[in-house]
């Protein structure tokens, strides 16, 4: 028995369309269980990476935090009106991340705090929010001290040139949340 050649080319064409969805449906499924199982791709690489890269003064140093994720400021943020402003709070940006705990297992931070103030302006009196902040490690004051509850200061009250960082290490049992309470604008 033989089929018109239509017939043929019709059941070939949807079997090829059959095959395609269900391509497309497992294509899918595999993307959205690697997303959920933690595999998917990140803002700071795949997930589960096993040391973070800083910038120091002297270079860059790696630590391995396999058990931790570095928390990093979202990229998109929101662009400051600057009508009648110099510069604002959103121009410092902070941003913290695990390193190498000390010889007594207690966790340690690497903190970073940058003037990012695109007008050039230099930016003083930077203080932050840091609820009890307390380091087992010595902190300089002079880079970064606890005033009151919730009230951190930053180079001692001195200005934070355009495109300066700061960068000082603490430790503690848990990473304190760090945000820009208030500047002065030079």
């Amino acid at each position: 028995m033989s089929f018109p050649s239509s017939t043929m080319t019709t059941v070939v064409s949807k079997t090829i369309g059959v095959v395609l969805v269900m391509i497309f449906l497992l294509a899918i499924l595999l993307s959205t269980f690697s997303f959920s199982s933690g595999l998917a791709k990140d803002g700071g690489g795949f997930r589960g990476s096993s040391s973070h890269v800083f910038l120091h003064e002297g270079g860059n140093y790696t630590a391995p935090a396999p058990h931790r994720k570095l928390l990093v400021r979202s990229m998109a943020m929101e662009e400051p009106n600057r009508i009648g402003e110099k510069c604002t709070s959103a121009d410092i940006v902070v941003s913290q991340g695990p390193t190498a705990p000390l010889s007594s297992g207690i966790p340690t931070y690497t903190v970073q705090i940058m003037n990012m103030c695109a007008t050039g302006c230099d930016i003083s009196g930077i203080h932050l929010n840091c609820g009890w902040f307390s380091s087992v490690r010595l902190i300089d004051p002079k880079i970064f001290k606890r005033l009151r509850y919730n009230d951190c200061l930053v180079n001692d009250g001195k200005p934070l040139v355009t495109g300066g960082t700061l960068t000082f290490q603490y430790a503690n049992t848990f990473s304190y949340p760090l945000g820009v309470s208030s500047v002065v604008c030079h």
